[in-house]
């Protein structure tokens, strides 16, 4: 019989003989095969594998591993959509296909507090845009006890699993999940919008490995320089923010494009885990003054 160890080092064998990508909830092959291990065994993924060094698994466990192991090599799936679970900041999420994997950098932000200063007590009506599986909207309201959450999302299939979601944690009375064409259904006015929507670019879209295209396409594609959505989100926001409201964006990679876009535009970097080009916060003022500059 197989130790721990062992069944963990053979399968990021595995997965690293196949090339599958990562990014999808972990970084590397080691970690994935932990996670999809740990999972199969039904162990707490935050289980400390140096205490379990010289545990063996039988070889009937060890072989239905192996087969999960497999299965996300043939079907280059996201792990999360084997497990039918994804975590955020240590919340766990269900997910399948309906929906992107969870893995927005705005959830540190939450979970961090940085985006604290520029709130206030009179901050009560939060929107997660591009809702998608419904994390980052819950994670709003556990972060925030006494403020009201509204998740939005074009896809009805996302707002599906958003539902799993919110009554998953027991927030239905505090999250409202809509289903809304960018801001066209939900007219605010908003305190604070949080947004991870599609902003893949065009030339990026095409090269993404095959994990990213078992995705929704929906939640990724932006156009050709990935702006689509941001452009609208952007002339719609004045109108939908209250006076102290601030948007909180998130681009990836896409920051180029988005100078490019908007180059007058005055905003606030903020510095997450994958640097400080990823995620932007503008006011509700700053965007108001920039709209006008452009009529």
């Amino acid at each position: 019989m197989p130790t721990l160890h062992e069944l963990i080092a053979g399968s990021a064998e595995a997965l690293t003989a196949a090339g599958v990508h990562f990014g999808h909830g972990t970084t590397n092959a080691h970690d994935e095969a932990a996670w999809l291990v740990l999972w199969k065994l039904g162990l707490p993924l935050d289980t400390d594998l140096d205490s379990l060094d010289t545990q063996t698994v039988t070889d009937a466990d060890a072989e239905q591993v192996r087969a999960l192991v497999a299965e996300r090599i043939a079907s280059r799936k996201p792990a999360a959509y084997l497990t039918r679970e994804a975590w955020l900041q240590g919340v766990p999420f269900y997910i399948d296909e309906r929906s992107i994997v969870p893995r927005s950098l705005i959830a540190e932000l939450l979970a961090d507090g940085s985006i604290d200063e520029w709130l206030s007590d009179q901050t009560h009506q939060v929107l997660d845009l591009c809702t998608g599986n419904g994390s980052l909207a819950c994670l709003a309201a556990m972060a925030y006890p006494d403020v009201q959450v509204t998740g939005a999302d074009l896809s009805p299939d996302a707002l599906a699993v958003a539902r799993i979601n919110v009554d998953k944690h027991g927030l239905g009375g505090r999250v409202a999940l809509v289903e809304s064409d960018g801001l066209a259904a939900v007219p605010g006015p908003w305190d604070l919008i949080l947004c991870n929507p599609p902003y893949v670019n065009a030339d990026s879209m095409a090269a993404l490995p095959a994990e990213y295209r078992a995705e929704p396409e929906l939640a990724l594609a932006g156009g050709s320089d990935g702006m689509d959505f941001i452009r609208q989100l952007l002339a719609d926001a004045p109108a939908r923010l209250g006076p102290q409201g601030v948007l909180v964006l998130e681009i990836g990679n896409e920051k180029p494009f988005f100078d490019t876009a908007f180059p007058t535009l005055p905003v606030f970097w903020l510095d997450t885990s994958a640097g400080d080009e990823q995620v932007l916060l503008v006011t509700a003022e700053a965007l108001q003054a920039w709209r006008e500059a452009r009529i």
